[in-house]
């Protein structure tokens, strides 16, 4: 697993001051996983999670763009949403099917966290609504297969 690293936000600086609350803001950090399916095929993914904080207090970290940091990012999902105001903002969504992952009537919610501890686990629930998502991928590959007539 390669390093966490610190990104430039879109003025170049590693600090994104929140346009709602001028006295936060976050960094981001993204890292890049090597992820092995139950089925044994690699995939190489990029994650990214947000630190928060006072804007104060992140300028006094002294965070760097390109700045490689200890620690990894963890995937944390979840049938109780993280954002209560927001709680679609983090529904776990199956590829580009548009279809919410569900347990049951349950959706599942999934973020990102910066951990600072190399051990930390990633927390994943399974979904059980895979009919669904397999008919509308299958659904999908039609369309783009009929578009290549």
């Amino acid at each position: 697993m390669k390093k966490v690293i610190v990104s430039a936000g879109p003025d170049g600086s590693p600090i994104v001051v929140s346009k709602d609350s001028p006295a936060y803001g976050s960094v981001r950090v993204e890292q890049e996983r090597h992820v092995i399916s139950e089925t044994g095929w690699l995939k190489i993914k990029s994650v990214s999670a947000l630190i928060l904080g006072s804007v104060e207090e992140l300028k006094r970290a002294g965070y760097q763009a390109g700045q490689e940091l200890e620690g990894k990012i963890v995937i944390r999902e979840s049938l109780s949403s993280f954002n209560p105001k927001n709680p679609e903002k983090d529904l776990k969504i199956a590829g580009n099917t548009e279809i919410t992952c569900m347990v049951g009537d349950k959706p599942i919610y999934r973020k990102a966290f910066y951990s600072q501890n190399p051990d930390a686990q990633d927390v994943l629930v399974a979904h059980t609504n895979s009919e669904v998502i397999k008919a509308k991928h299958a659904s999908m590959q039609k369309e783009t297969a009929d578009l290549n007539k």
